[in-house]
């Protein structure tokens, strides 16, 4: 129902010290971050479990230990800097091809972490693109996208950080296509954010 899709866990746990929070994009990540939660970390480790029938029918990956606090770029790009953490990544990188075929570039980072995030690579992202779009499928408010602006603010970097999620509202019951499309962040409420920050 409206309140238990688990859209405010990332804003609500973020404030918690020493708390490590992540999402996995995929299933193989997903296996990765519980093999890293149990034998390579040494606090609590929350990881943000994906709803919904999976994007990777070979899931049986060999699981191996992450980086904690370690993002990666999935795709290089010029013009816009794309960063997403968990399984809506998937909607960007979808997204993101069709724009390729309307010429605009994306570079699209996973940030895999919300907490440690990885500041190098935000500081990278930063000082090499101007307009940044922030994904994600929980609240703006106090998620993936705000802790991003707040180090960027507190770093004195100008930045436009444009971002995506889920407004303040209660979310309705519904499949996830659905409510991803009634929230407008499906994959073509991401396509036409690139198009409006791309005309910028």
């Amino acid at each position: 129902g409206p309140t238990h899709h688990g859209v405010f866990d990332m804003a609500y746990m973020r404030p918690i010290p020493n708390l490590t929070i992540a999402a996995p994009l995929n299933e193989h990540e997903l296996r990765n971050l519980m093999y890293t939660a149990v034998y390579n970390n040494d606090g609590p480790f929350v990881i943000r479990y994906p709803r919904g029938n999976g994007v990777i029918s070979d899931w049986h990956n060999e699981m191996k230990a992450l980086e904690v606090g370690k993002g990666r770029q999935l795709k290089e790009g010029n013009d816009i800097a794309l960063i997403s953490i968990g399984t809506i990544g998937n909607d960007a990188a979808k997204a993101i091809a069709e724009a390729e075929q309307e010429g605009i570039s994306v570079a699209h980072y996973d940030l895999v972490f919300l907490k440690p995030m990885d500041t190098e690579l935000l500081e990278s992202i930063a000082q090499k693109y101007q307009q940044i779009i922030t994904v994600e499928d929980s609240v703006k408010n106090g998620g993936m996208g705000s802790a991003v602006l707040e180090f960027l603010s507190d770093k004195g970097y100008n930045n436009r950080v444009h971002r995506i999620g889920i407004d303040d509202q209660f979310v309705t019951h519904g499949s996830p296509q659905e409510l991803h499309k009634l929230s407008g962040i499906d994959t073509t409420s991401i396509l036409k954010k690139i198009k409006e920050v791309a005309a910028l």
